[in-house]
């Protein structure tokens, strides 16, 4: 194990000097992987607990505790085989009755598991969900070491749903041993082991010797909670903290300008995209011309360069091009002209008057004021709402605002994921299609994709999908964000997971 000793600092401003110091914004809600929704809370999950499957570089499901598996010609049954040397905390091996138990603990409606739909195409598990059965009948054990799942219908991104959070592999002893608060107490199977947690002040990890993989290369991770931002960079500028894993937007450049940080920048592609979102039920958005005038207006391309200092790659639509398979033309360049001729067709030559919703953010008023000077050269008058979250979130999902400035954020790495959440019509409002769009083609070609198998295929299918959904325009499609971190010139082969299911930290290194 590499100790280091850090040159910059005084150790006696590390509580841990031999660990690896990480900011933490806040102090996370739990270490439960059947509760866990948000990005930090999976980041730290991912370093305690392993799942069937994991991800690589390109973002395809390899092996983690399945050895191999196979997928049935018609794409309903999945069978794992599972490595025989892997353990939990607690010494004891994991079988294929642990995934089992886990998938079940998901589904089990006494759990209150938000993301139950990572495992609820499984064939039995609304019954089982519904307390209309007492197990999950599409989970079968082949024997201590195999496990087959059934699905209800075929859904081509399954595989990829087994590397999330949400279906890690717990022990049923563990989680009988602590009850509710097992979310304090997590005991899994990954390269660490949480050591202590004082809440709301640090996390500490240390180094699972008894990992089955490649075991990490650092004694441990000190998770140092830090909510101020300032007070994050002075601390990691004097050398106490290691790594920030974010760059706030306000910063970025200061860092990429200064010669001692710039080459200890590291990004990632974006998994998400930015877009201004309409609400296509309500005028004047409900006329594709109006949402395709406001596309035009927006010179999106020089707002990506002059404000986010090219922190991110323009968006042609609403799949991240890390996920496409395909080419798609940028459909929507800066031509007001062409918006005010499409506004006039509309029956609005003289303009009209709207609002844009957006959360009480810095960034996003800065952003949303360079919108609104935009739309004003077409004459368009628009006001900016700022609310805190849950009420943004709320009035957005009632469908009570005009307009919005929004991103999302894949929860798995397929082209599905944003589209059939985004835009599919059982999905308005709270499912995620919150500009409420409507389209039977789109809605017919999301069902046939999800059934069909072969890559190539069913990449020409979500191309249809976007192309449609481009031209009918329900978002602005603004940008894929990068994610910008920064360390410490003594941490080595450190690099920005694309999502957080990928932050193992296996490879990771320090030195003096």
């Amino acid at each position: 194990m590499a100790i280091v000793l850090f040159s910059c600092t005084k150790e006696s401003e590390r509580l841990f000097p031999e660990y690896l110091c990480v900011r933490l914004k806040s102090n996370p809600t739990t270490l439960d992987p059947a509760l866990i929704v948000d990005v930090d809370g999976a980041r730290i999950a991912a370093k305690l607990y392993n799942g069937l499957v994991a991800f690589d570089e390109n973002l395809s499901p390899v092996s983690d505790i399945a050895e191999a598996w196979t997928i049935s010609e018609d794409g309903l049954n999945y069978r794992f085989k599972l490595k025989e040397d892997v353990m939990f905390f607690n010494g004891r091996r994991v079988m294929a009755s642990d995934f089992k138990y886990s998938f079940e603990r998901v589904l089990d409606p006494e759990t209150r598991s938000p993301r139950t739909w990572v495992l609820s195409r499984i064939k039995g598990a609304k019954e089982y969900m519904n307390r209309k059965a007492d197990h999950v009948s599409g989970i079968s054990i082949i024997s201590e070491n195999e496990i087959e799942i059934r699905l209800d219908e075929p859904f081509a991104p399954f595989l990829c749903f087994l590397g999330l959070t949400t279906a890690y592999v717990v022990p049923r002893e563990e989680v009988a041993r602590w009850g509710a608060d097992f979310s304090f107490h997590g005991s899994g199977t990954g390269p660490f082991v949480l050591d202590t947690w004082n809440h709301n002040q640090f996390i500490v990890f240390r180094a699972n010797n008894k990992y089955f993989g490649e075991g990490p290369n650092i004694s441990g991770i000190y998770y140092k909670i830090v909510p101020e931002d300032f007070t994050a960079m002075v601390e990691f500028e004097k050398g106490s903290i290691d790594v920030l894993p974010e760059i706030i937007f306000s910063e970025y450049k200061r860092y990429a300008d200064d010669p001692k940080w710039k080459g200890q920048i590291k990004t990632a592609p974006g998994l998400n995209t930015y877009y201004l979102g309409f609400n296509c039920e309500k005028k004047p958005f409900n006329d594709p011309r109006v949402r395709k005038a406001l596309s035009y207006a927006i010179d999106r391309e020089k707002i990506l360069s002059s404000i986010m200092n090219r922190r991110g790659t323009p968006a042609s639509g609403p799949i991240p091009p890390i996920l496409r398979k395909f080419p798609v033309e940028e459909r929507y360049l800066y031509d007001p002209a062409k918006s005010k001729k499409l506004l006039k067709e509309a029956g609005y030559p003289k303009g009209f008057s709207m609002k844009i919703y957006q959360t009480a953010d810095i960034e996003n008023l800065n952003l949303c004021l360079v919108i609104q000077s935009y739309l004003k050269d077409i004459n368009i008058g628009a006001d900016i709402v700022q609310l805190e979250w849950s009420s943004f979130l709320e009035t957005v999902t009632k469908g009570e605002a005009q307009s919005f400035w929004l991103s999302w954020w894949a929860d798995y790495p397929d082209a599905e994921n944003f589209l059939f959440p985004t835009f599919h019509s059982t999905n308005r409002g709270p499912g995620g299609n919150r500009s409420r769009f409507y389209n039977n083609k789109v809605d017919d070609f999301l069902s046939q994709a999800v059934k069909v198998l072969d890559d190539k295929k069913r990449s020409e299918l979500y191309k249809r999908i976007e192309e449609i959904i481009i031209d009918q325009a329900p978002w602005i499609f603004f940008w894929h964000k990068a994610s910008v971190a920064v360390c410490q010139p003594w941490v080595k082969e450190y690099s920005v997971a694309p999502i957080p299911v990928m932050e193992k930290w296996n490879e990771l290194r320090t030195s003096n």
